[in-house]
C-alpha cells in the first residue's frame, strides 16, 4: 500500500489499486450506478451483475477493471480496454470510465487511478491513453488538462446502439 504523496499521516487514508475479480461484481455494478447518478444517466443504465460477471469476467473478457481503495474501504473505479491507432502503427489503453464516490474526493484516489492506468499503457506498449468527457464537467476537464491531457478539438463522439445498430447490422 502506498500513501497518497509518500507519507503517513492519521488523516490521509492509504490508496491501493487492486485488479478486480468476479467477487467484486456488485460492488462494481454500484460503482457504474453511482456514476451513472453523477452524470445525470442514471436512466441509461441496464448493467446488470450477471451481464457483468460474463462480459468482465466469462471466457472473453471485453474489458479489465481496477478498485481503488482508501484504506479498506472501496472508493472509486476504472474500466479500461485496448483500442489501436493506426497512425502509430501501435496498441493504445482507451478508459471507458473513471469514478471516486463523493466522499472519497479530494484524496488523490483519481490520480491514483490515472497513474495507474499510464503505467498499464506503458507497460503494455501503448502509443497513447485517452478517453472522453461531458463537456460539462468543468471538474474532470480541469483535472486531467493537469495531468497533461488535452481535449481533441474537432473530434466528436459517434455511437450507434440500440435499434439503430441492429437495423446497421443487417
Amino acid at each position: 500500500m502506498t500513501p497518497i504523496d509518500g507519507h503517513s499521516r492519521s488523516d490521509t487514508p492509504t490508496i491501493r489499486i487492486e485488479r478486480a475479480t468476479d467477487a467484486d461484481v456488485p460492488l462494481i455494478l454500484r460503482l457504474i450506478q453511482g456514476l451513472a447518478v453523477y452524470e445525470k444517466l442514471a436512466h441509461e443504465v441496464t448493467a446488470t451483475e450477471d451481464g457483468l460477471r460474463e462480459t468482465l469476467f466469462g471466457a472473453r473478457p471485453a474489458a479489465d477493471v481496477v478498485i481503488a481503495y482508501a484504506g479498506d474501504t472501496p472508493a472509486g473505479f476504472a474500466l479500461f480496454f485496448p483500442n489501436y491507432s493506426t497512425f502509430l502503427g501501435k496498441p493504445g489503453l482507451y478508459l471507458e470510465d473513471l469514478f471516486v464516490l463523493p466522499e472519497w474526493r479530494g484524496h488523490g484516489l483519481g490520480l491514483a487511478l490515472m497513474r495507474h492506468l499510464a503505467r498499464t499503457a506503458v507497460e503494455r506498449g501503448c502509443g497513447r491513453f485517452e478517453w472522453s468527457v461531458l463537456d460539462w464537467n468543468a471538474p474532470a476537464i480541469a483535472f486531467y488538462e493537469g495531468l497533461g491531457a488535452k481535449l481533441m478539438d474537432g473530434w466528436s463522439i459517434v455511437r450507434v446502439t440500440g435499434d439503430a445498430l441492429t437495423k446497421l447490422a443487417r
